[in-house]
């Protein structure tokens, strides 16, 4: 029987390339679906999930047509070929999904961050909460709420966007931040009076962090090529049109600015009202220095 199959493909030599035709298409619609079904059970999420189906769809349509015209002209060669069109075709359509893949080993590897670090990535500012294969997922800060409170939305993220995106992170290496605000105070108050009050309270609030930052930094200095920084409060004076400005910069945990904000304004007001009027906030009213003449006239026509 294998003899007789031999000699008729060999007096029928277009019958080798019709069969080898119909192998190289079964062999792409068999690996298209396994493909599909693997997928499907490996990729969490639904959206990711339809989107690979489809490209991998796309793609083996794509090498059929391909291989139906290479046939046809003569140009099909071997098995090789067809696997190599069929890779790239692949690598093609899923590069978000291999992105993805590769970006949690580099998440990893280099420690780019890791769950509990407040990161901002893609114009996304979160707590990071879970860092799986293909997504990193955060507790979203901000956007409709001000300061550094949770909105309460959970977002999932790709992990490609670390290579496509500047990653900001609050707490890797040194788990601080710098803040200030501006307080206004009046022309004609005692200025002295009001610069030790600002920094008397600044130093009760704020030592802790500068005594915890300071060893902190130092490691920052020894492994990165920065200089060395202010941690102690800083004050600034600056003359404006309308008051004296005191600009106040701080260090402060990451995760405390709001709170250290609110007690430092709090208390600083508090002393300010006790001084009895010789330290007195500034607001943006206007004051009547001088009233023009006016004339009246008083005649009563006839």
């Amino acid at each position: 029987m294998i003899e007789n199959i031999k000699n008729w493909l060999t007096e029928h030599p277009e019958s080798t390339g019709i069969i080898k035709y119909l192998v190289w298409i079964i062999i792409i619609f068999f690996f298209i679906n396994w493909l599909r079904r693997f997928l499907k059970k490996r990729l969490p999420d639904n959206a990711i999930k339809y989107k690979a189906q489809k490209g991998i769809e796309v793609v083996g349509y794509f090498l059929v047509l391909l291989i139906t015209i290479s046939y046809f002209t003569g140009s099909i060669k071997d098995l090789g070929l067809a696997i190599g069109l069929l890779t790239a075709g692949i690598t093609l359509t899923l590069q978000e999904l291999f992105l993805s893949i590769a970006g949690s080993f580099y998440i990893f590897f280099v420690r780019v961050y890791k769950p509990g670090d407040r990161i901002e990535i893609n114009g996304i500012k979160g707590d990071v909460i879970d860092i799986d294969s293909i997504y990193t997922t955060m507790m979203e800060i901000g956007q409709w709420v001000s300061s550094d409170n949770y909105s309460g939305r959970i977002v999932k993220l790709s992990n490609a966007f670390v290579f496509k995106s500047p990653v900001y992170n609050y707490s890797q290496d040194f788990p601080f931040v710098w803040d200030e605000f501006n307080l206004p105070i009046r022309y004609g108050s005692d200025t002295d009076l009001a610069k030790s009050i600002v920094i008397a309270v600044a130093r009760d609030i704020l030592s802790k962090y500068v005594n915890e930052s300071v060893s902190t930094w130092k490691d920052v200095v020894d492994k990165y090529y920065v200089e060395d920084a202010q941690v102690d409060p800083l004050l600034a004076i600056t003359l404006t049109d309308n008051w004296i400005q005191f600009n106040l910069r701080y260090i402060v945990d990451y995760k405390k600015r709001r709170m250290t904000r609110h007690q430092l304004q709090e208390q600083i007001w508090e002393r300010i009202d006790q001084t009895d009027g010789k330290v007195k906030l500034a607001s943006a009213t206007f004051e009547i220095v001088k009233i023009p003449p006016i004339e009246y006239n008083n005649r009563i026509k006839e």
